[in-house]
């Protein structure tokens, strides 16, 4: 068995630049890979697609979720599903926004 403790992770993840959100990659299995996000207030993730699904639980905080229907608020303990090849971004709103997003099947891996 694995343990992970995904917010902590979150919280020492690191950005690329001050601008950017931090990310870490928790696990990356044969099957699943598993990307924590940090987002500072204002921060964003551009809607984007994958060609696998993507699920995103909020840890921590509260902010936007995007998605080929629009956007909803989002805040912790909330989990979205994107299917593949859907629209989906997310963003912070007042203060920090932790998120886990879990993806299958793993990029790379069809």
């Amino acid at each position: 068995m694995i343990t992970l403790d995904p917010r902590a992770a979150a919280r020492a993840a690191h950005a690329a630049s001050s601008t950017r959100p931090a990310t870490a990659v928790l696990h990356d299995g044969p099957d699943a890979r598993l990307v924590v996000f940090r987002l500072a207030p204002g921060q964003a993730v551009p809607p984007h697609r994958s060609a696998s699904t993507v699920t995103l639980a909020v840890l921590e905080g509260a902010g936007v979720l995007s998605g080929g229907d629009g956007e909803r608020a989002c805040a912790a303990g909330d989990v979205a599903v994107f299917q593949p090849d859907e629209l989906h971004g997310m963003r912070a709103e007042g203060g920090e926004l932790l998120l886990l997003a879990t993806i299958t099947p793993r990029p790379g891996s069809r």
